[in-house]
């Protein structure tokens, strides 16, 4: 019996890629060498890159849809924490052979559905022979009105601390995976979904342009994000650990397994937004968060000085000296 059809490069690009830019004119459908891209009059381009390595950011028995839409996804969550609208997107696609049509048919269709999703386009990239391991890399591009960009580096002291969503189920997920951690079972399928296919918070960082001092996404662990915070504005930053917003199945491991929680703080993965802003934003969060669908939290204080304190809730500093993910 005859293995699985293989793909050569073009075949892929024309079959599988080329259709995912049909929405955008300036790609001219993948058969030129380069993308043209104007923005509209009265916006600025918001350009990020993530690469995503098998073995390090997923499995390949992760699927090759679910692969495609968590690359996407890290990339949008980027742009939504400028406060951005996803506009397009490159895409460099390393793979160790030649892929089977059933592969890279549902690899496109992942891309195809959270295109849809988060109205985003294919512009180009490239396809690429990568020894041993599947690899991933996204440059997306997204919107912003002139001088509208939500930096990192704006916290000012008395600035409250804000954090969308929950965090920590990632966390839990890789906790498991990687060391065998046992959660109930609903609960272990909640947090392998949240580490799996995060979801980029795009309708409130839009939302978020001039109202908020700084912002960026939960990647690297909250207490490590906190942190790039308060060293772009040369302040300290105060966390409550009580106030931390965590989802149901995540505050049950916890109330069962309070050690558990240092470790969600570091862990990352959690595609959050974390944002600074005056205190005064908490009368507009219940909008902020009908008018976005995503909830927000208020979690700590800017202070002066420097780094970061976690504040238990009798008191006591919380340690966190794991903090948080680095490559290197």
């Amino acid at each position: 019996m005859p293995g699985p059809e293989r793909l050569g490069e073009f075949a892929l690009i024309a079959r599988h890629l080329a259709p995912l830019s049909l929405g955008l004119p300036g790609a001219f459908n993948l058969t030129d060498d380069a993308a043209l891209i104007s923005p509209p009059p009265g916006f600025d381009l918001v350009l990020t890159t993530d690469a995503m390595i098998e073995g390090v950011h997923f499995l390949a028995s992760d699927g090759p849809g679910n692969i495609a839409r968590k690359a996407l996804r890290v990339n949008l969550s980027d742009l939504a924490a400028k406060g951005a609208k996803p506009y397009c997107y490159q895409m460099v696609l390393g793979l160790p052979q030649a892929p089977d049509e059933a592969w890279m048919a549902a690899f496109a269709a992942g891309l195809a559905a959270d295109q849809a999703e988060y109205g985003i386009s294919l512009s180009g990239g490239d396809t690429v022979r990568q020894p041993e391991r599947i690899l991933v890399s996204i440059t997306a591009i997204g919107l912003v009105p002139k001088g509208c960009m939500l930096r990192r580096n704006g916290a000012q002291a008395g600035d409250a601390l804000y954090v969308s969503g929950s965090i920590g189920d990632a966390a839990l997920a890789l906790r498991a995976r990687l060391h065998g951690q046992a959660f109930p079972a609903t609960a272990l399928a909640y947090f392998g979904t949240r580490l799996d296919l995060p979801s980029p918070r795009v309708n409130l960082g839009q939302r978020l342009q001039g109202r908020v001092h700084a912002a960026l996404d939960v990647s690297d662990g909250l207490v490590q994000d906190a942190g790039h915070l308060a060293h772009g504005a040369g302040l300290a930053v105060r966390i409550d650990a009580a106030r931390v917003p965590l989802s149901a199945p995540a505050a049950e491991c916890v109330a069962r397994q309070p050690d558990l929680l240092a470790g969600m703080l570091t862990g990352g993965d959690d595609y959050e937004i974390l944002f600074a802003a005056p205190p005064a934003l908490d009368a507009a969060l219940p909008d902020l968060a009908s008018s976005s669908g995503v909830a927000i939290t208020r979690i700590g204080t800017f202070l002066p000085g420097s780094g970061v304190q976690v504040m238990a809730a009798d008191g006591s500093r919380l340690d966190v000296s794991a903090g948080g993910f680095q490559h290197f």
